[in-house]
């Protein structure tokens, strides 16, 4: 038996560290507004349950492998835990930890009854085939078990999973239990919610348009990360009557100043399997997407894309972050000095989890509706949530990711407040 090691760079190693000390700063910004005391905030910083699993995967040759798993909830306050599981050879406890953290303040911004979770597995999902994929999924559940079920903790896809993950998710937990509990995941391929597929996309769009304060005809946009949330928020900003100009993968970048044609660069990205070489556009380097000259820039790949580094050449008037901490704390300063409005993750990319909370409703009542009424009923509350961050940060002088935080972490804190704590 060897063990499967994930080849880390440097900046890999200490990205989930750094995730955190993020997550841990706007935490306690958002404590020093509301005036919260030391040991409320320990209790907001400090995950409920934390657990780390070493996942075997035989491969096709016959040898095994062993890779490192991860499954954490943060708060279970508001109810039960809900977040993504992501399969990326960069994934660490920090990073997850920071990750969950981020989904509690999510859901609560939206007032919606879930508490944060997130999962992970340090494996790069390119380097397996099919089966060696699905043995893996099967077994890191049976190593979580304990902590998972449709009242407890329900995964969701996120990077490097995708539906049918979610239906391997499925499966092996209802195996587990000894009948069907579709309500154990949500975005699996059966049962899935109508406009469950692209909601985290549609959410970003919808966020944008509301931040950019005019008609969105001619408006100018970049996107960071041509995968499932940026390729088609691209789509749907382009669909609104924004100019795409510009996006990007691990391979580079490519730009056009007329608009891209999205339809031609995905049938170029599904035959080459990557943006670069698209030969009705320029290529770019990475860093050159983020120092144009766009109304919108969307950041929508992973953490820490905008640093110290590069935020003093970014552009763009409006940052709307399609990914989860996209943008460091020293960033965000130098962003916020230089007069660009950033609207914050767990506001711009809620869509997902608003309309996963629809799928997961359902599925619990029985019930289901039609695409139009669940769109809709993201639309509102996206917008509902979207206009009370804004109002809050005009009233007291807050940035939006400051006044999402207050009031996200003001909710969590009144559900600890009210349930009181047991010796």
């Amino acid at each position: 038996m060897s063990v499967m090691v994930p080849s880390k760079t440097p900046a890999q190693i200490t990205s989930g560290r750094q995730a955190l000390d993020t997550a841990l700063y706007q935490l306690g910004q958002a404590a020093d507004h509301l005036g919260l005391g030391d040991g409320l905030r320990t209790m907001l910083g400090t995950p409920r349950r934390s657990l780390t699993v070493s996942v075997p995967v035989r491969r096709a040759d016959g040898h095994m492998d062993v890779v490192q798993g991860y499954r954490v909830q943060h708060n279970v306050s508001r109810g039960p835990a809900k977040g993504g599981l992501r399969f990326h050879p960069g994934t660490d406890i920090h990073q997850v930890t920071a990750l969950a953290m981020g989904m509690t303040w999510k859901c609560a911004l939206a007032d919606i009854p879930y508490g944060g979770a997130k999962g992970g597995v340090a494996v790069d999902p390119a380097t397996l085939d099919i089966r060696e994929l699905e043995r893996l999924t099967r077994r890191y559940v049976n190593e979580i078990l304990p902590m998972m079920g449709p009242d407890n903790d329900i995964p969701s896809p996120d990077v490097g999973t995708d539906e049918r993950t979610m239906a391997w998710i499925l499966d092996a937990y209802s195996v587990n239990a000894g009948h069907a509990l579709p309500g154990v995941v949500t975005g699996a391929a059966p049962g899935d919610s109508p406009g469950q597929a692209g909601a985290t996309s549609r959410g970003v769009q919808i966020a944008a348009l509301s931040a950019l304060g005019r008609s969105p005809e001619g408006a100018t946009v970049a996107v960071q990360g041509f995968g499932k949330v940026g390729a088609l928020t691209a789509q749907y900003l382009a669909d609104a009557g924004c100019k795409v100009v510009a996006v990007s993968d691990l391979s580079g970048a490519v730009y056009a100043p007329g608009g891209l044609d999205l339809a031609g660069l995905r049938a170029w990205v599904a035959e080459s399997g990557h943006v670069l070489g698209y030969r009705h556009a320029d290529a770019l380097g990475h860093d050159e997407l983020f120092e144009l000259d766009v109304d919108v820039l969307v950041p929508a790949a992973l953490e820490g894309a905008i640093t110290e580094a590069n935020a003093p050449r970014v552009r763009a008037r409006l940052v709307v972050e399609g990914a989860n901490g996209p943008t460091t704390p020293e960033a965000d300063e130098i962003l916020t000095a230089n007069g660009t409005t950033v609207v914050p993750d767990i506001l711009a990319n809620a869509g997902g989890v608003i309309v996963s909370y629809l799928e997961w409703v359902q599925v619990m009542q029985a019930y289901s509706w039609s695409v139009e009424q669940a769109e809709r009923r993201m639309r509102d509350l996206m917008a509902g949530t979207y206009a009370e961050v804004t109002t809050l940060a005009a009233r007291r002088g807050l940035t939006l990711r400051q006044a999402a935080h207050v009031i996200a972490v003001g909710r969590v804190a009144e559900a600890h407040q009210t349930r009181a704590l047991l010796p």
